[in-house]
């Protein structure tokens, strides 16, 4: 991919289990190549995406750039809690947690930001690991979980980004709940 000099500047630093930050990569190019003027980031995952909040949090892209993001806290990298940059709408979970929560979070912190952003492209940073069968985290979502949580952004992006949507797979370690919410997420995704 061949990136702008600006874009190709962004700082891609994470201290998770990543090397690179692709989404973050990809946000970039879609916004400093492809001329996008707002994208939105949303993460669900385990673990707070704090490299993409340290990307994207500084002023340069505050006004361009949305991230919305669940995670099990206190948890790796106990991150995401201390004065998050005012484009970032980070929802600590506690351990435990289930679609219930899930979808009180999504329902009144991530939709009403999306909907007041109006991303021209959404890019989902797609972690599994909060399933409760992973017991690398302690969250309690299944597969129903995703699908819901998939339906809600596939609708915001038929309001506002031309249906414009690209996930990215992020987490998720324990095989066989990792296969099932993978592929309930790409049949929602494919819408089927």
């Amino acid at each position: 991919m061949t990136m702008g000099a600006s874009a190709a500047t962004t700082r891609v630093r994470s201290m998770g289990f990543c090397i690179f930050n692709n989404v973050a990569v990809a946000a970039a190019h879609a916004l400093e190549v492809k001329g996008l003027d707002r994208v939105a980031i949303v993460d669900f995952d385990v673990h707070h995406g704090n490299g993409t909040e340290d990307i994207f949090g500084v002023p340069r892209w505050r006004d361009r750039v949305l991230m919305a993001s669940f995670f099990q806290h206190p948890f790796y990298p106990y991150s995401g809690t201390d004065n998050p940059a005012p484009n970032m709408v980070n929802v600590p979970l506690a351990a435990g947690s289930g679609g219930a929560a899930v979808k009180a979070a999504v329902e009144e912190e991530w939709l009403p930001a999306l909907e007041s952003f109006k991303p021209d492209m959404i890019f989902i940073s797609a972690g599994f690991d909060a399933h409760r069968e992973d017991l690398l985290g302690g969250m309690s979502l299944i597969e129903a979980d995703y699908v819901w949580l998939t339906n809600q952004l596939m609708d915001v992006a038929a309001r506002h980004s031309q249906r414009r949507i690209v996930s990215m797979l992020e987490g998720g370690y324990n095989l066989s709940a990792l296969g099932r919410s993978a592929v309930a997420h790409v049949k929602a995704l494919a819408d089927q």
